[in-house]
């Protein structure tokens, strides 16, 4: 492994490149990432970026989002396999039929879409600023896709009605279960329950709070409290740990683990590296249309 790691470190300097990790991915990836965070801060430091060469350690729909920020740079995926199910679940067919059914709606997509569905939407959000683009927007209807956990919690916080699709992640929808909450609570009692949005409502409404895993970090690194169950994708617990050595962790469940996130590894990432392949490009009519929402969405 010391071996890779020293060839990555080499081909950065020699690429002018980054390597940025979504929370969620292998502790070894996180670790040789020059930034570790999620959608959003990737996002934004994408679009922050001076290197030529963006290598991205997720899955695709994030390296679009940042070949639609950096048209003029190289954008890499370490696995151009690694999807997203929940993007997948809502198409642009689908998308023009619901907006032909409520032409007035304004379409606030979730960044886990496709590039060609942020095309059609009128501003993105992440689930660290979702119930904040939601209550910025003038009355009027509006159509949430395509997550319908995080549609029903944005809902609820902001009181907003909204024509939410019926997607989700199953990595959270179906393996942290309000069943596998009360368990662990049972076991650590003191322990402060943090959960992810994309949750079950039933699960959300068990926990003390619910946040965006970049959320959790911050909120969990200024806190007094020293036990945690957390429920999101157990990737998030390296960086927990890494961050705050002398606090306890206890995910919610140990199914919780994307396999998608997991596709990517060091030896998959040098590869890319070095034969500069995998290259993640947005073509123009849809960067173009994308761009806007995307932007909005960032500056939120």
């Amino acid at each position: 492994m010391n071996d890779i790691i020293d060839r990555l470190n080499k081909l950065k300097k020699e690429r002018n490149a980054i390597i940025i990790s979504h929370i969620y991915q292998l502790p070894e990836i996180q670790d040789i990432a020059d930034f570790v965070g999620d959608s959003l801060d990737l996002s934004r430091k994408a679009a922050q970026t001076d290197a030529d060469v963006i290598m991205f350690c997720g899955v695709h729909f994030m390296a679009e989002t940042a070949s639609i920020l950096n048209p003029s740079k190289k954008v890499l995926i370490a696995d151009p396999h690694a999807g997203c199910p929940m993007a997948d679940m809502i198409t642009v067919p689908q998308l023009k039929e619901l907006k032909s059914q409520n032409p007035s709606a304004k379409v606030v997509s979730y960044v886990n879409t496709s590039a060609a569905i942020k095309a059609h939407s009128d501003i993105c959000c992440t689930s660290a600023n979702a119930s904040a683009i939601v209550d910025s927007l003038s009355e009027g209807e509006i159509i949430f896709v395509p997550d319908r956990n995080l549609g029903a919690f944005v809902s609820a916080k902001t009181g907003k009605k909204m024509i939410i699709w019926n997607g989700f992640c199953p990595t959270h929808n179906n393996f942290i279960l309000p069943e596998h909450l009360l368990k662990v609570k049972q076991s650590h009692p003191k322990a402060q329950v943090l959960v992810h949005p994309e949750c079950r409502p039933e699960t959300i409404a068990l926990a003390d709070h619910a946040m965006s895993t970049g959320q959790m970090c911050n909120f969990i690194s200024k806190s007094g409290k020293d036990e945690f169950i957390i429920g999101t994708e157990l990737g998030i617990l390296h960086k927990l740990k890494k961050d705050n050595p002398h606090k306890n962790f206890y995910p919610i469940s140990e199914l919780a683990v994307c396999p998608n996130m997991k596709k990517t590894t060091l030896s998959k990432v040098l590869d890319a590296l070095l034969n500069m392949k995998n290259i993640v490009q947005v073509p123009d009519e849809i960067r173009e249309r994308a761009y806007l929402p995307i932007k909005k969405m960032i500056d939120k």
